[in-house]
């Protein structure tokens, strides 16, 4: 947990033309301040990433690896004798990567047309990224580079809306966003006969965050940054005032954000 919370990261200047409801040009709002995105967006239990990355893996694949939260579990997991390859679009988010694990190799590319090898990794993990994908192409790619017997993991943390406070959050991040995704069940489309059925697993957990980074965090999302300024600082201004009013959050030091992450897994034939 950072010992402050940085300011949120700025949003594209409003001249610029972004679509909030464009998926290409709400996947390139991830080159601005990789730094604050990886201070306040969570990482992923240890518990879902060992049922994903199989034992004895070789050489691992973190695909739209971003700055690297899921990298980093992958790392202390799977121990030195693993080598551990990031892959994203994002030359800003790879060289954040690269300054917290500079122990990992890192290449740009997309799911759609990876930088590796014929049957050169034993597991290819995706967090939080699936969606951003084409989907049958990035399945065929995917298989290419798994040796066989290898596995596909695709994780996602979603928030516990279960939870007052953290329901009203999203309705603030995501009101009239018609690109979010579906919940993590729906994260994983059909892989075809190339792989085995696709296994799921469910995990429950806490990220613990200081005071006032709800808006940091909610600075992060794609879509916010895509909004006109006024509109993104309107909801920020809604975060702040969730934060400052709602009882299990008001006048608290730390905030306890509770997520289920949902695990999927499946062996190349």
């Amino acid at each position: 947990m950072a010992s402050s919370t940085p300011p949120p990261p700025s949003p594209a200047p409003a001249s610029a033309g972004h679509d909030p409801h464009d998926h290409a040009d709400r996947a390139a709002s991830f080159d601005r301040d990789a730094d604050v995105y990886a201070q306040v967006r969570p990482t992923y239990p240890r518990d879902a990433v060992g049922w994903m990355l199989p034992a004895g893996a070789r050489r691992v694949l973190d695909l739209a690896a971003g700055t690297g939260k899921l990298t980093e579990v992958v790392v202390d997991l799977a121990g030195a004798g693993t080598d551990v390859v990031a892959v994203d679009p994002s030359l800003p988010m790879l060289a954040e990567l690269s300054a917290r694990l500079p122990g990992v190799a890192t290449r740009q590319g997309a799911a759609e047309h990876l930088p590796l090898p014929d049957a050169s990794v034993d597991a290819v993990l995706v967090a939080q990224a699936w969606h951003w994908f084409d989907a049958d192409a990035a399945a065929t790619e995917i298989a290419r580079v798994l040796r066989p017997g290898g596995t596909l993991g695709v994780v996602w943390n979603d928030r516990d809306a279960e939870v007052d406070w953290v329901a009203r959050f999203g309705e603030i991040l995501h009101r009239g966003d018609r690109l979010e995704p579906a919940a993590g069940h729906d994260a994983l489309t059909e892989l075809g006969d190339r792989f085995t059925a696709v296994e799921a697993g469910t995990f429950r957990w806490v990220d613990r965050l200081p005071a006032g980074a709800l808006r940091t965090l909610a600075g992060t999302r794609s879509y916010l940054l895509r909004l006109p300024e006024a509109e993104r600082e309107a909801r920020l201004a809604e975060v702040d005032a969730l934060e400052d009013t709602h009882p299990d959050l008001a006048g608290r030091a730390e905030i306890e954000l509770p997520y289920v992450t949902y695990a999927y897994r499946a062996r190349r034939r």
